[in-house]
């Protein structure tokens, strides 16, 4: 969801640097493909008024619409703002002091406009609460403002597994959807290491004025061979048989991961994939039942044996 935030405001910039600018030099602009930019306009349309100019002829806004970009970072604007403050302003030219005023009145409105997005872009996406929580508060919009102005944010959480919550300083890099939840990966001060938590376990969030780096730090690696949200150590080759009847459903799944496909001559699919973790994946088969067949690892084939003959003989009980 960040990328995708982050692109849009690639595009808006774009468009209003350059009236006219086609899809194929948004695509580059922002490293991705066509098709996307297309994905992207149509999704825009809500948020700022693109128009299309005709064929060939590019992108433009209609009336006056337009943002401000100066993508400063929290200490250049703190050190732009004392600027009066440093200098001897009776050796300044004439219109220093309204030309001040009007830049810092332009990064102000330019936040104010981001933020403006930001909400009309978390209130179209609709999350779901947990079954046990009526009340649950949606931190969606406090979350991608911390990640785009990069602010710690102070947080009190609650730990499933140990059913406890506690108090965390989180540097919020990314923002990541996983079956229909939100997902934040930053680094947890607490724990001196990057963490993954889920948003619909904090109980409450503020952004504080501390800014962060994210340095180094690469989400595809990190999530690399991870089948949804859980990550481990390990590293396990699976190989399934789906049967014919669902294998065109499987081309379709859209995943984290890049697994090897392989149409058999029956018409059934060979799956392979490397992971480091079997929970989620163990019980995505499983939702295929006897359409799934787990080859291998051979463990794992007879850990599925089991589960069933233990299912079998809960229904036969009286």
């Amino acid at each position: 969801m960040s990328d995708k935030l982050f692109r849009w405001f690639k595009i808006i910039y774009a468009i209003q640097a350059r009236p006219g600018i086609n899809a194929k030099e948004l695509a580059d602009r922002c490293e991705t493909d066509e098709r996307t930019i297309y994905r992207d306009l149509r999704s825009l349309d809500i948020l700022a008024p693109i128009t299309n100019n005709g064929y060939g002829k590019g992108y433009t806004f209609a009336g006056n619409f337009a943002m401000f970009p100066f993508n400063w970072t929290q200490q250049e604007m703190l050190v732009f703002s004392m600027l009066p403050s440093f200098v001897d302003q009776s050796n300044m030219p004439p219109g220093f002091d309204t030309a001040y005023d009007k830049v810092m009145a332009s990064h102000f409105r330019q936040k104010s406009r981001d933020q403006e997005i930001l909400r009309h872009v978390t209130d179209i996406i609709q999350m779901g609460s947990p079954a046990y929580r009526e009340d649950a508060p949606n931190y969606l919009f406090h979350v991608i403002q911390a990640i785009v102005e990069e602010k710690t944010i102070n947080a009190v959480y609650h730990t499933q597994n140990r059913n406890q919550e506690t108090e965390r300083e989180i540097d919020p890099y990314y923002l990541v959807p996983r079956d229909q939840r939100f997902y934040l990966i930053g680094y947890c001060h607490q724990a001196q290491d990057i963490r993954t938590f889920r948003l619909s376990r904090f109980r409450s969030m503020e952004m504080t004025s501390r800014t962060f780096n994210r340095g180094s730090f690469n989400v595809k690696n990190y999530m690399k061979n991870t089948w949804s949200i859980e990550r481990g150590n390990e590293h396990i080759h699976f190989k399934v048989k789906f049967s014919p009847d669902v294998a065109r459903y499987i081309k379709e799944e859209e995943m984290f991961v890049r697994p090897r496909m392989t149409d058999l001559p029956d018409g059934s699919l060979l799956f392979e994939v490397t992971l480091n973790h079997d929970r989620e994946f163990i019980a995505w088969v499983s939702q295929y039942g006897p359409d799934a067949e787990i080859l291998a690892p051979v463990s794992y084939r007879n850990i599925m044996k089991e589960r069933l003959e233990k299912w079998i003989k809960q229904y036969e009980q009286e």
